[in-house]
């Protein structure tokens, strides 16, 4: 059977799929349609099974509400694809309406097409042909300020910080999401550090005090030093102040009369 360049079209319109891509399909289908679009699903599959071990750590960040995610790809150049953008935006909002707190749960949701998250992510993965996924989700359920940064101007948001707090304004606290943003803390306080990750550094700081050369008895003073600069650098509240640096940030949320919860911060690309 002949192959037009409208029945090209028609299948590309249909699936997405490049020229040559749809003209193989539709000759290996002998012009059926329906069978044809099932041989692209089956090479779309295919192609998706050997990106699966390839690193998607690009993409962007979205917000809706009080959510936050991270739609992610291989290059920035498919986050500015405005397909990507959109369903990065859709996905946002789903998560955010579902109270889905995590990825496998924004993966779980359903969009208006009826789909889950999961497969149209992967759909559009076939289509584009990167590797694609929900990297991030979050979803908090008291009062949040967001906080979405531009590493580019001609990139969508890469940096999206959430933050959920007692007391204060949101314009204040959207302060402390731009220090988020741009100081990369890892705990709200020294108490939220796991044991696992203290002891860690004790031993690393007990081990470089040694190859040093310090006098044993003044290891223990050493080590508690170097924790403490530990601490300044991956603890937020003892972080010095982007906004005002002869003041922590605990100080300022003090002074402000807010209590900071807890925050994700999510980052795409370098």
């Amino acid at each position: 059977m002949a192959i037009t360049a409208a029945d090209v079209k028609k299948l590309r319109d249909a699936t997405g799929a490049g020229m040559m891509d749809a003209k193989k399909a539709l000759t290996e289908a002998d012009g059926d349609f329906e069978a044809a679009v099932e041989i692209l699903r089956v090479t779309g599959q295919a192609k998706m099974a050997k990106r699966s071990d390839r690193e998607a750590s690009n993409g962007l960040v979205a917000s809706a509400g009080k959510s936050v995610i991270h739609l992610a790809a291989e290059t920035d150049f498919v986050a500015k694809n405005a397909e990507f953008v959109a369903l990065a935006d859709e996905i946002a909002q789903a998560v955010d309406g579902s109270g889905a707190t995590d990825v496998a749960a924004a993966n779980a949701v359903v969009l208006a097409s009826g789909k889950t998250v999961g497969d149209t992510v992967a759909e559009l993965a076939a289509k584009i042909g990167e590797k694609l996924e929900v990297a991030n989700a979050a979803n908090y359920d008291g009062d949040v300020s967001i906080y979405l940064h531009k590493r580019s101007q001609d990139l969508p948001p890469q940096v999206g910080v959430m933050v959920e707090y007692d007391g204060g304004d949101e314009d204040f606290v959207r302060g402390i999401a731009m220090q988020i943003a741009a100081m990369s803390p890892q705990y709200v306080t020294r108490d939220d550090v796991p044991a696992e990750v203290l002891a860690h550094e004790r031993h690393i700081a007990e081990l470089t005090a040694k190859e040093d050369g310090k006098p044993a008895q003044i290891i223990p003073r050493i080590v508690e030093g170097r924790l403490g600069g530990f601490y300044k650098d991956v603890v937020l509240l003892e972080q010095a102040s982007v906004s005002d640096d002869k003041k922590t940030v605990g100080q300022l949320l003090k002074e402000n009369g807010v209590t900071v919860k807890r925050f994700v911060r999510f980052a795409a690309g370098a």
